[in-house]
């Protein structure tokens, strides 16, 4: 399951059974036109979530530092969730998911590491190995 779809699953359990009145008093009125209980994965400032968050270059150098920086902005949202949150039913599944970044960050750092020490360090950033293979082996 996915981090976005275990939120959503949070979200949904602690909104499906609210009363009008609750989601009035709880700032939800205007999500709740829209969407009434259902979940529409959004910021916090209410920006919808589209793939233009997703970005990819094909050079897996710059690849790979664009997906370390999603694990960290994850993260930093988990932390403020759990600054927030008093609920261990979400509390709980939030801790999962920070661990998760954690864990994912430290994996991409070794895949970083590892492209790096494959490449002619005094060519860092001369071509693109994932398409200039022709040029990385003139330069071998």
């Amino acid at each position: 399951m996915s981090h976005l779809e275990m939120v959503g699953a949070i979200v949904y359990q602690l909104t499906k059974n609210m009363t009008i009145e609750e989601v009035k008093a709880a700032g939800f009125d205007q999500y709740f036109v829209d969407h009434t209980a259902g979940v529409y994965p959004s910021s916090a400032a209410g920006v919808p979530y589209n793939a233009a968050a997703m970005q990819v270059k094909g050079d897996a150098i710059t690849d790979i530092h664009e997906d370390l920086a999603a694990e960290q902005k994850a993260r930093v949202t988990y932390d403020n969730i759990l600054r927030f949150c008093d609920d261990p039913d979400v509390i709980d599944p939030i801790r999962f998911l920070r661990a998760r970044e954690i864990v994912h960050y430290q994996r991409f750092g070794e895949a970083l590491r590892i492209i790096t020490d494959k490449l002619d360090s005094k060519n860092f950033y001369a071509f693109n190995p994932e398409f200039d293979k022709c040029k990385q082996n003139k330069k071998n």
